[in-house]
């Protein structure tokens, strides 16, 4: 039977989502849980990966094992597992939906502060200098009309095409924290990363709305801005036809 499990987790002490040969990941620890637990060899599949020190709100992975009782398991990996990572919830779906590849939109938020804050260390970008949100708005509008967003995209990324349809690019400023959402059908490894780098050039009036347009036309990433720290990314939300669960 196949289960969706939604995850949340701080990613600060792993190096990223993806099983690799060097460094503690993410998946590498539930699929150790999840084998350990049921007694049998478990992989999973994520909705997308995440980089080195990027956090998640909601992660989806989907595994294949003999029927279980789902609660039951949350809590016993739930216990199990160290407190940088939680298991929200374990559903049963239909056997052939995939965590990656059926996933209508997915939400990525970027917190950043402005004043000093111990409690917001590893979670949010610490930018003193003072940002134009106005003009970075502008700009999301911009990017909310794009399409081909390989400027932003790391380079040597192996992909089809670049091609993204943005569903909200908003940037919202709370006193001295700020926050940038945006969602997608997918996105392109680094892709908020970059973006965020560039709409802050906006804001301090590095770059202008023309110049905007003309890096979005280069398909060049080298035009764009620095890539942000991974501390203040969230994956934030997976959404899901609601026709593949079966509870």
């Amino acid at each position: 039977m196949r289960y969706f499990m939604d995850i949340t987790y701080r990613g600060t002490h792993f190096n990223g989502w993806q099983i690799q040969p060097n460094g503690v990941t993410v998946q590498e620890e539930i699929e150790k849980a999840l084998s350990t637990i049921l007694k049998s060899k478990i992989s999973i599949l994520g909705s997308g990966r995440t980089d080195t020190g990027v956090h998640a709100r909601q992660q989806i992975a989907h595994f294949d094992a003999e029927e279980t009782d789902p609660r039951k398991l949350v809590f016993k990996l739930n216990s199990f597992l160290n407190q940088d990572i939680a298991i929200n919830t374990i559903r049963p779906v239909k056997d052939d939906v995939s965590a990656r590849f059926e996933a209508t939109s997915r939400k990525y938020h970027y917190h950043l502060h402005q004043a000093k804050d111990p409690f917001r260390v590893g979670t949010s970008y610490y930018f003193n200098p003072l940002l134009n949100v106005d003009l970075i708005n502008e700009g999301c509008e911009i990017i909310k009309n794009w399409k081909n967003f390989e400027c932003f995209s790391k380079v040597h990324t192996e992909v089809n095409n670049f091609n993204c349809d943005i569903f909200q690019a908003k940037w919202v400023r709370e006193g001295s924290n700020h926050l940038f959402e945006i969602s997608a059908n997918r996105f392109l490894r680094g892709m908020v990363r970059a973006i965020v780098g560039t709409l802050i050039d906006i804001g301090l009036a590095k770059t202008s709305i023309a110049e905007l347009k003309l890096i979005l036309e280069s398909n060049d990433r080298s035009r764009a801005g620095r890539a942000v720290p991974a501390e203040g990314l969230f994956l934030q939300e997976v959404i899901y036809p609601s026709d593949i669960y079966l509870d």
